[in-house]
Order: C-alpha cells, then sequence, then structure tokens
C-alpha cells in the first residue's frame, strides 16, 4: 500500500482514506478502462446549497464508497460549509478487521450559495 503523492508506504486505515478521497473526487466516466469508478459529487459541486443537494452529496458519497471500497463500512456523513465556500465531508467509518472508528475529512470543493 502506497502513498499516490509520496510514493511512500502507507498503514491500512491511510490506504483507505487515500482511496476514498480518489473515489469520491473522481467523476464517474473518467477512466478509460473502469467507467463506472468514482462518484456523482463532481457533477453536483456547482448545485445550490439547497437541503436537497446536500442530501444528494451525502448520497453520492455513501454509495460510491459502498461500491468501490469494500475493506470500509460507512457509519455516518456529514457535510461542512466553510464561509470561503468550501464544502467538506466529514466520513465516520469503520474498516474491516479494525475495531475502531475512523474519522476522514474530504475537501470535494463548494456547492454554489
Amino acid at each position: 500500500m502506497m502513498s499516490a503523492s509520496t510514493g511512500r508506504a502507507l498503514a491500512y486505515a491511510d490506504h483507505i482514506g487515500q482511496s476514498i478521497a480518489d473515489i469520491l473526487t473522481t467523476p464517474i466516466g473518467s477512466r478509460v478502462m473502469r467507467r463506472s469508478y468514482g462518484s456523482f459529487i463532481p457533477e453536483l459541486i456547482d448545485a445550490p446549497t439547497t437541503p436537497a443537494n446536500r442530501l444528494r452529496l451525502i448520497a453520492a458519497s455513501a454509495q460510491a464508497i459502498m461500491k468501490w471500497e469494500p475493506r470500509t463500512t460507512v457509519r455516518r456523513i456529514t457535510l461542512a460549509t466553510a464561509s470561503d465556500g468550501t464544502t467538506q465531508l466529514n466520513i465516520e467509518r469503520v474498516d474491516r478487521s479494525q475495531a475502531a472508528t475512523t474519522l476522514q475529512t474530504v475537501s470535494i470543493g463548494g456547492l454554489a450559495a
């Protein structure tokens, strides 16, 4: 298990976190040999900040993680929006063969105001 940015070895939980960030930020259809890989999040980035669109972001996140990262189970996903418009997904997950809950934050850009 290797870091995509440094090439160094990663711990089990860190590798899962890296994988989740890649899944969530990859548009579906952009991988040549795996067209269904990724999530619908990139399509929702410029959507207005409405309760329905916030729910769509959470659902798209959970769906993509459940489909593409079998080493973890999602317990909860919440959204946080900063004053600069940046949206962050706060993911609470339990990794397989690990008893502890892991908290992960993935920045996904921002919803339109």
